[in-house]
């Protein structure tokens, strides 16, 4: 039982702080002995610039469609070479009545009277796009006036399929990101990733990729962005990260809603990992290391939460096991009650905001696990109020 116990506590405790300190080690060595003459892609000259096509599936975005528009038609991305693809997937609000009434001749829009989820709009306007260079995009998100160039840089060369743009979350109403601090350490995980050549996913909030390598995905599928880019993985080409082409978008104005969200992606999450076995081949090297330790560990956390606790219990005659259990459930009241207050809008100190956020995410997993094997997985929208 001892085994079980440390083998679990251990396994959360690689995932989350050992394997991002082996990756930087790693990383850093590499940059400083194999990549001394690794420069830089320099912004391309605007009249040696690609056609680029924005992708964006959207449904009831009546709040920010105009807005979304408004931003790229105001990029410092020529005009004529920017083709913007939005498709209002049966909104029941004014979407598509908004996007027909925008006056722009490189907007195409496109009016789905059927609601059949987001990845049959995507698999659509990427079939109807006529470039080779897509910009994968969400609705409300806003870009930087440079976050095009930065993107289609890199893609002078050819090895490269995917890159990945770097994406800020805001509360909408104080400016302030309630995971910041999370957010910025997996920002620095994937940016240490890229640089093994093992990033994994992109945020479909901000992400170019080759057309010639999309794969077109099953109407079910929940994590697009992520199941999208490992496929151009598989096929050998690189994925690389960019922190300069910059997105802002907003976070789910409550926990109920960011709640809903989590466990969507969580059921995501798991349908992803058993399509995508391929990807637990030891051969692949660092997207190995990077997708078990970083991906397939961390979905399984709130269980290896679960082993720990039951196994713990069973240790309760041992007096150093007494302590631990103690630990346990000094954590989980910390989270209880830093959760409680957060839905109350208190603030609480930052401690007891990373517990709450760790464990409230993680219930979130485990929710997405039990549907995912409790229900008919559709691919049909659940959107998060903004």
């Amino acid at each position: 039982m001892k085994i079980i116990f440390w083998t679990a506590i251990g396994l959360i405790i690689y995932s989350y702080f050992i394997y991002p300190f082996l990756l930087i080690i790693f990383s850093t060595i590499k940059q400083i002995f194999v990549n001394k003459e690794a420069t830089e892609e320099s912004l391309v000259e605007d009249d040696k610039l690609p056609n680029v096509t924005v992708i964006i599936a959207a449904y009831n975005e009546d709040s920010c469609i105009k807005a979304r528009v408004e931003n790229l038609l105001s990029l410092d991305y020529p005009q004529d070479k920017l083709t913007i693809r939005i498709g209002s997937d049966g909104s029941s609000d004014n979407t598509a009545q908004i996007l027909e009434s925008i006056n722009a001749t490189n907007l195409h829009t496109h009016i789905f009277e059927q609601n059949r989820g987001k990845m049959s709009v995507l698999n659509d306007l990427v079939a109807s796009a006529t470039d080779e260079i897509l910009v994968m995009s969400d609705a409300n998100t806003h870009f930087n006036p440079d976050a095009i160039n930065a993107l289609v840089k890199h893609f002078q060369d050819d090895s490269i399929g995917v890159v990945c743009g770097e994406l800020n979350l805001v509360d909408a109403e104080s400016g302030v990101n309630k995971d910041g601090i999370y957010w910025r350490y997996e920002q620095v995980i994937k940016f240490h990733e890229a640089k093994l050549g093992a990033l994994l996913g992109a945020n479909g909030a901000i992400y170019a990729i080759r057309k010639s390598l999309y794969m077109p995905l099953p109407a079910n599928t929940i994590v697009d962005d992520f199941q999208i880019v490992m496929n151009v993985s598989k096929q050998k080409f690189k994925t690389i990260y960019d922190h300069s082409a910059t997105a802002i978008e907003e976070v789910a104005p409550n926990l109920a809603e960011e709640e809903g969200r989590r466990v969507r992606i969580g059921l995501g999450n798991y349908q992803a990992f058993f399509k995508m076995l391929w990807a637990l081949n030891p051969l692949l090297g660092w997207r190995f290391i990077a997708y078990v330790s970083h991906k397939v560990l961390r979905w399984f956390v709130p269980h290896f939460m679960v082993i720990a606790f039951i196994s713990n219990i069973a240790l309760l005659s041992e007096t150093f096991y007494q302590f631990t259990m103690l630990g346990q459930v000094i954590f989980y009241g910390v989270a209880y009650w830093g959760i409680k207050k957060q839905k109350q809008d208190i603030e609480i100190n930052t401690l007891a905001s990373l517990i709450a956020f760790f464990v409230s995410m993680n219930l979130a997993l485990m929710r997405g696990f039990i549907r995912y094997f409790n229900s008919n997985v559709q691919g049909s929208w659940q959107r998060t109020s903004r």
